[in-house]
Parts: structure tokens; C-alpha cells; sequence
């Protein structure tokens, strides 16, 4: 038995997250669990988990892209506004 999304054109999901932010996700564990083993750094597993957390997807959207959008409107894009008086 075969279970269709809704869209076709949706991008594949494996539970919350896209196949790519697991594949991001999986690597990052790999290289973290590496680094708390041999070296005693913490660093990677919590960015790891940071990323896992921000790439939560809800709905189509996520954490992350959520703030890259505000960023690019508040911070990286100019933002033009004409007023025009009536004739």
C-alpha cells in the first residue's frame, strides 16, 4: 500500500524534516559524537542540535526560514517606499 502527499510537488519529508536537513543532520551527529569522543568539545553536538531544532518543519515553513526571510527584510534588502499625491 502506497501513501500519495497531497502535492506531488512537495519536497520529500521524513518525519519533521526535509531528506536534506537529515542528511545535514546525520553528517553533524557523525562529526559531533567524533569530536565529544576523542576530543571532550561540545561545541558540534550543540550546534548540531541547534540546526535539528531550527529545521523543524511545520506546514511547509520553518525556524530557520523564518529568519533568513526577517533578516532579508529588516537587515539585507533595501526597502523602497514611493508615495505618489493624487492628480
Amino acid at each position: 500500500m502506497y501513501i500519495y502527499p497531497d502535492n506531488l510537488t512537495a519536497k520529500a519529508m521524513l518525519w519533521l524534516w526535509t531528506l536534506r536537513d537529515i542528511g545535514i543532520i546525520g553528517i553533524g551527529l557523525l562529526i559531533s559524537v567524533f569530536a565529544l569522543a576523542q576530543l571532550q568539545f561540545f561545541l558540534p553536538i550543540v550546534l548540531t542540535a541547534l540546526y535539528a531544532f531550527l529545521t523543524i518543519r511545520f506546514e511547509d515553513t520553518s525556524i530557520l526560514n523564518f529568519i533568513r526571510n526577517a533578516a532579508a527584510f529588516f537587515i539585507g534588502k533595501q526597502q523602497t517606499y514611493e508615495w505618489r499625491a493624487k492628480s
